[in-house]
């Protein structure tokens, strides 16, 4: 696998996991209920996409750290992972 392919590889991985981080820092810290019961009230609530949202949002820091340490490929990667979440987002509203 070429470096560019590998780079952007890591990039993707990266803001899955930021995404899963946020979206766990979210659930456990905002949530005024627990864990358990906030995923209850989420699924009751079909508001996967919001909270999906609300979870991307360690990725815009992820992204920046990249293009300041001209990992520029890192980034396309966690741009993309970024426009899959969009899209699942976007899939969710709909749904």
């Amino acid at each position: 696998m070429g470096t560019l392919k590998k780079d952007i590889l890591i990039g993707f991985l990266v803001s899955m996991i930021a995404t899963v981080a946020g979206g766990f820092v979210y659930l456990e810290h905002v949530s005024k209920v627990d864990f358990y019961e906030t995923i209850d009230l989420i699924h009751e609530g079909k508001l996967y996409g919001k909270v999906l949202s609300i979870a991307a949002i360690p990725n815009l820091f992820v992204f920046f750290i990249y293009i300041k340490k001209q990992q520029d490929r890192k980034a396309k990667g966690v741009l993309l992972g970024t426009i899959l979440i969009a899209l699942t987002t976007l899939f969710f509203k709909f749904l």
